[in-house]
Formats: C-alpha cells, structure tokens, sequence
C-alpha cells in the first residue's frame, strides 16, 4: 500500500464544512462534518453512531462505548482514548496522528484504509479484527492483541511492537521489514503471509527455535 501523507486540519477536502460538535454524544447519532475539537467524553455512550467527514482534534474519551458505529473519513489528531470500546466498529479512509489509545477494545473492528502516526497503542485488543490497508507508522504497540485478525496488506514502518501477539493471525501481504523492533511474544508460527528482513530474522530465531522445540546447543 501507499501510505498517504500527513495532513494539517486545514488541508482536508471537508475542512470549510466543519461544524464545531456541541454535546451531548447521543446513541445512534449522525455526525457528519462535526469537528470534536477538545472534547472531553467520560463514560459516553454513543454506539452504532456514524462519523463521517469528521475531525477530532486533542478529544479524550475515558471509557464510554462508541460500539458498531461507522467512521468513514475521520482525522483524528491528539486524541486520547482510555477503556473505551471500539468493538465491531468499521472504519474506512481514516488518519490517526499522535494519539493514545489504551486498553481500548476493538475486537471484530473492520479497518480499511487507516493510518497510525506516531500513535501509542497500549494494551488494545484487535482480536478478530480485519485490517486491510493499513499503516502503523512511528508508533509504539505494547500488549496488542491480534490473535484470530486478519492482515492483508499492512506496514509498520519505524514502529515498534512489544510483546505483540498474533496467535491464529491470517496475515497475506503484511510487511515487518521497517520495524523499528519486533518483540512478538505468541503466534510466531501463525507469522506465514509476514515479509521480514534478515536481521529480523536473526533476532526472531531464538523464540522460534523455542517455538518449534528446537535444541540449539554448541559443543
């Protein structure tokens, strides 16, 4: 995949439509051209919600669940999001800069066409997700969960993955070559449909010898 380049607010084809949000966020909302610019969410509880052409610059969420919603061509910059729920959520044509997202489940979440920059993912549970075209760039996944997702076409390009875990993971064009570091620590035998490099290779051989069963012992 191509991964597109960095946008300001200003430069969305949406910007002059934007509306500044004014809450609350409502179960089964609709809002398109809303710009959530310092909102603050706790406990919100705006599922099967749809986001479309909208921008949230350094919101927070503290837990709240935006479950099943849809967001299609979101940008979102600064944003903080704490134990919020994410699962089953879609989401198509989307620009996450600088944010942190921490013990967020996403769980049979479908992304397509998402971009992670200098993002931190703390402890999120993408199990059972579907990603397809998606970039993780500059940014740090600690504890991600991607066991049972599936992976088609996705880079992580200056990333770091720590203790990562990809058991039953269906990967096909995922490319790991740019990693910043890859601490993977299950699925290293569902990897099959992963491109590495030789170095990486070399790092990731003692966990797969340990994987495998295999004695490594020098005389």
């Amino acid at each position: 995949m191509r991964i597109p380049a960095s946008r300001e607010l200003t430069e969305l084809p949406y910007a002059h439509r934007l509306e500044p949000f004014t809450g609350p966020m409502e179960r089964g909302g609709g809002y398109e051209s809303v710009h959530f610019d310092g909102s603050a969410f706790e406990d919100a509880q705006g599922g099967s919600s749809l986001f479309s052409e909208a921008a949230f610059s350094s919101a927070v969420f503290e837990r709240g669940s935006l479950r099943r919603s849809r967001f299609d061509d979101v940008w979102l910059h600064t944003v903080r999001m704490v134990g919020t729920s994410l699962a089953d959520t879609t989401w198509l044509d989307g620009e996450f800069t600088a944010g942190v997202l921490a013990g967020v489940e996403m769980h049979g979440a479908e992304l397509r066409r998402v971009v992670f920059r200098q993002c931190k993912l703390d402890s999120v549970n993408l199990r059972g997700a579907t990603l397809r075209e998606v970039a993780f760039v500059d940014c740090l996944l600690r504890d991600v969960d991607f066991g049972g997702a599936t992976l088609t076409d996705v880079r992580f390009p200056g990333s770091t993955l720590d203790r990562a875990r990809f058991e039953r993971a269906r990967l096909a064009k995922v490319d790991l070559r740019d990693a910043a570091a890859l601490g993977i620590t299950a699925g290293l035998g569902d990897l099959g449909g992963a491109t590495v490099s030789t170095p990486q290779l070399f790092d990731l051989a003692p966990a797969l010898a340990q994987h495998i069963g295999l004695i490594v012992e020098d005389d």
